[in-house]
């Protein structure tokens, strides 16, 4: 299974091949040529062989961030695990006078072409340039899986051109299969990016940063003390609103803002002063707010499940932030780690303290995928858009998002109904994506409404509007 190169002459043999004859014999093992090569290359010319793809698809998993970005070495390091595999791999499936360097170089120009289809494909997934097919789980893997597959194909294609039995073959077909299946389950888990936003290169380099310091903690632990003490007694009546305000996202400031529109707007049109707790991570207001970390969110809840009334009352939840494909919601405040939120921990705080009647609103990119694990009969739940679309106006420069400025900025400032202030303002919102140029399809923004909380509202709403 060896190549005899019969049709090379024994001058062109012996000559040590030039690195550009490297790059060319490699690019046809790729599409299952036999390669005409059967020299080993340089020390250099390995090093180069191996860093320029590497510098390639570095360089395209760049692009997937606008803006300045800082390289993380220690991610990148963390995927040489495959690296250092397939050379054991390709090692064990050679013969002991087999060239290994020479296999490898191979190797690595052969997967350039269907390495950068991937990183190519992947960055198109991620700015949100695929159709609409391709942007489903089933749509992306069978394109990026096709793809891994004609890796695959010529890799064995080309081992089985160097090895020299069947059975050494067969040793290296089911290693690669296990080195490509732990790869491709690594990518899916929650690990650090090797590229990621630089913001302390913002346009406000004097940005305030949080410090972590003994005094820190113990701040935050007198401000959390402070909030829950600060709540006002349940008044008589039927129906009172309690509002909860969560935005983990510190390196951006439209989340700031939008909090405390958001909490100001539930005091002063939902008769709820005294009633609204606001947990928001960024670095002006470590002294005078509760992070806002999924631990912190379980506890307001339960502080303000212990002064309402569960049965009758409504809480008012507001979440604010960017969100993942995977629908969990962004969280940052470096330095310290904040874990990001998912429906499923939200769900699972409101169930364990049993507040019955919820308004859930979140403002983040794909956050239509939170309806289905939140919906409930008592409960309303809107979203600024649906599971497979990315939201507006979460940027540097905006005062609010798209969606919080036109339902709870604009409508609920006209209105008392949830449901009449999001249908109101879902024309507005694509009217504004249409006129910002947003390029990757409208947010379409969607709302769940379970016959149990709409008599409540509506009996709500006819108080408020009667004051």
């Amino acid at each position: 299974m060896t190549d005899e190169h019969p049709d090379l002459p024994a001058h062109d043999v012996q000559r040590r091949p030039s690195f550009w004859h490297w790059i060319v014999e490699g690019l046809r093992a790729s599409v299952l040529l036999a390669p005409r090569i059967a020299a080993s290359p340089s020390p250099w010319q390995l090093m180069l062989i191996v860093l320029i793809p590497l510098l390639l698809v570095l360089g395209i998993e760049r692009l997937q961030i606008d803006g300045p970005a800082t390289f993380h070495p220690a991610a990148e390091l963390n995927a040489w695990w495959a690296t250092a595999l397939t050379l054991w791999v390709g090692w064990a499936a050679l013969s002991p006078a087999a060239s290994v360097s020479r296999w490898f170089a191979l190797f690595t120009w052969a997967s350039v072409p269907w390495n950068l289809l991937m990183a190519g494909f992947a960055l198109a997934y991620f700015r949100g340039w695929l159709p609409q097919p391709l942007t489903t789980t089933s749509g992306f893997w069978a394109v990026y899986g096709s793809l891994i597959a004609c890796w695959l194909l010529s890799s064995v294609r080309l081992m089985a051109r160097c090895a020299p039995s069947r059975m050494r073959l067969a040793l290296f077909v089911p290693g690669m299969l296990a080195i490509t299946a732990i790869g491709i389950w690594q990518s899916m888990q929650d690990r650090e990016r090797v590229w990621q936003p630089d913001h302390s290169a913002s346009a406000a380099p004097e940005r305030p940063r949080l410090q972590l310091t003994q005094e820190t903690f113990e701040e935050q632990q007198a401000v959390w003390q402070r909030a829950v003490a600060e709540l006002a007694p349940r008044p008589d009546g039927e129906s009172h609103v309690y509002g909860l305000v969560f935005a983990p996202y510190a390196s951006e400031d439209v989340f700031l803002r939008e909090s405390a529109m958001v909490a100001t707007l539930l005091e002063e049109r939902f008769d709820a002063k005294g009633r609204v707790l606001r947990l928001v991570n960024h670095a002006t207001t470590t002294q005078e707010l509760p992070w806002a970390t999924p631990l912190n969110l379980r506890r307001a809840v339960e502080a303000l499940a212990e002064r309402m009334d569960r049965e009758r009352d409504v809480l008012v939840l507001y979440m604010t932030s960017h969100g993942a494909r995977d629908f969990k919601l962004a969280a940052t405040h470096w330095p310290l780690t904040v874990p990001w939120l998912t429906p499923q921990e939200v769900r699972g705080a409101l169930d364990a303290a049993g507040i019955r009647h919820r308004v859930i609103a979140i403002s983040a990119c794909y956050s239509g995928g939170w309806i289905e694990p939140l919906a409930t009969e008592h409960s309303l739940v809107m979203t600024a858009a649906d599971a497979q679309h990315t939201s507006y106006g979460c940027g540097k420069l905006s005062e609010l998002t798209f969606f919080g400025r036109a339902v709870f900025n604009e409508e609920l400032r006209k209105s008392h109904s949830f449901e009449a202030a999001f249908a109101a303002a879902v024309p507005l919102i694509r009217q504004r994506e249409i006129d910002a140029g947003k390029d990757d399809g409208f947010s379409n923004p969607q709302i769940q409404v379970g016959e149990g909380i709409r008599p409540v509202l509506e009996r709500l709403a006819k108080r408020l509007d009667s004051n």
